[in-house]
């Protein structure tokens, strides 16, 4: 049976952006529903399950590269002369810069000015923040993350919601747009037993994740080698990338490198959501032909993993092993560098080594030989770029290169995760989707990773950041378009 329903702001999506929109829509006095495809015990997609690390000083602070560090990793070759039209005043740009896949100055400089305030709403809730002083063994920028990390930011977001009078629809999915004239008035939805649900609203905001949840359209934008990609956490598989698809659908423009996602080096065996690697810059990286392929510490780890990890993704299978020695027991923070609950493969020799992991023995030793012959003497510190460089051998080793010549000798396999897709929509600094022709289409907000921003490297920490922040946007602007909607009529 089709059930219909009606409110003024219908939330897609039930994670940090989701929930900030669907509470920051309340307070403006409207009704608002979320639709959530998980159960309650799951609800929250990735948030749920992620530290949700932000790139500022403090609650009052972003980062000194947070603008700096977005505009390097803004697009690809963009025509000089659209990028000289992006420095005016946007309401004076022309249609193909208004529609164009990059990343938009006006949201960068809206999200670091309302990053401060909206740390402040979201501690009115109960979230506490608190410094994350090393969150790797070696970092470019300091962190600070909610207490409790992102389930408690979910868990305290959805009782205001609920508290506030707001309804959440759980096993109910999205799947298409509801439009008139041109407007969005509603989404046709499916919930459970395959039954359909017709959900009319003033208002739609799409923050339902990415795609990484959808093996079709991960092999249709990243390609057939997305198969060797894990998720970062069970929270993934909820993100199916309908907000996306069903926004494309109506007409709406791409913002985001749809063939990359925020990759991090990963141990496949774990069970544990975000099992990260980070021991490798102190070792060596080779692939399942044992042989090395990367330098594994070009700079600060939290500035470099992700590139890294990429060069893993491209080898054999999507796989490597990171080969370290009894000296890296001297790197501190382990806890940080080895997040897996898995146990470490041991050998007392590089040979046992290989056998275990199913490298041929003469290449893992002359591999592991040619690199030491390449380490040079000097001082070591694991806690910031010692500079400690390898010579006379390919790739080379920037940093913390000394001989593995000690045993045990231990390593980890290593692929690429995926935390979140960098492909979505197209949205001005109000969060409002735009279309291709570079106008806002009415009645439509995308926020978190529904909402394209990302190219090259990813600006580490600000996923959750983005959601919270434009989602509030979304769900205030949303808001006010309702009201005056029902003021018209």
């Amino acid at each position: 049976m089709q059930t219909d329903q009606a409110f003024d702001v219908l939330v897609v999506g039930c994670g940090a952006a989701g929930l900030s929109a669907g509470v920051a829509a309340l307070e403006c006095g409207v009704r608002v529903c979320i639709l959530e495809r998980a159960t309650i015990e799951e609800r929250g997609g990735n948030t749920r399950h992620t530290g949700s690390y932000i790139r500022m000083k403090s609650e009052d602070q972003v980062t000194d590269d947070f603008e700096e560090h977005f505009a390097q990793n803004a697009g690809g070759y963009i025509d000089p002369s659209l990028v000289a039209e992006a420095g005016g005043a946007p309401e004076q740009w022309s249609a193909p810069l208004r529609a164009l896949s990059f990343t938009d100055p006006n949201v960068i400089a809206r999200l670091a000015e309302l990053a401060p305030p909206t740390l402040k709403w979201l501690t009115g809730f109960g979230v506490r923040f608190i410094p994350l002083e090393v969150p790797f063994p070696t970092s470019a920028q300091p962190r600070i993350q909610p207490s409790g990390g992102g389930r408690a930011l979910v868990e305290a977001l959805a009782a205001a919601f609920e508290q506030k009078g707001g309804t959440i629809l759980y096993e109910t999915a999205a799947q298409s747009l509801i439009t008139e004239s041109g407007r969005v008035v509603g989404v046709q939805a499916i919930g459970r037993g395959n039954q359909p649900v017709t959900l009319r609203a003033g208002a739609v905001v799409l923050a339902s994740g990415g795609f990484q949840g959808n093996a079709e359209m991960m092999n249709r934008y990243i390609g057939p080698r997305a198969i060797y990609l894990k998720m970062m956490s069970v929270g993934c598989h909820y993100n199916k990338g309908e907000g996306i698809r069903m926004a494309l659908d109506i007409g709406a423009a791409s913002c985001g490198d749809f063939g990359s996602w925020h990759a991090s080096p990963f141990d496949p065996r774990s069970k544990r959501a975000g099992a990260s690697i980070y021991i490798y810059p102190y070792g060596i990286l080779v692939n399942k032909h044992g042989r090395r392929f990367v330098n594994e510490a070009p700079g600060h780890t939290d500035a470099t993993y992700e590139g890294v990890t990429r060069e893993i993704f491209a080898q054999p299978q999507g796989i490597a092993w990171t080969i370290i020695d009894a000296k890296a027991n001297e790197v501190p923070n382990q806890s940080v560098a080895i997040r897996t609950e898995q146990p470490a493969i041991e050998s007392p020799t590089i040979e046992g080594l290989a056998d275990k992991l199913g490298i041929p023995p003469e290449i893992l030793r002359a591999t592991v030989d040619e690199y030491n012959r390449a380490c040079q003497p000097g001082a070591f510190d694991p806690r910031k770029l010692d500079h400690l460089a390898t010579r006379g051998v390919t790739p080379a080793k920037s940093h913390w290169s000394r001989p593995i010549d000690t045993g045990p000798f231990r390593a980890y396999p290593i692929v690429s995760s995926i935390v979140f897709t960098f492909g979505g929509l197209k949205t001005d600094s109000l969060a409002r989707v735009i279309n291709l022709q570079g106008d806002p289409i009415p009645g439509l907000y995308a926020a978190g990773e529904t909402q394209g921003l990302y190219y090259g490297t990813y600006t580490g920490a600000t996923s959750v950041l983005k959601g919270a922040v434009f989602g509030r946007v979304a769900g205030q602007d949303a808001a006010a378009l309702t009201r005056v909607q029902a003021g018209a009529h």
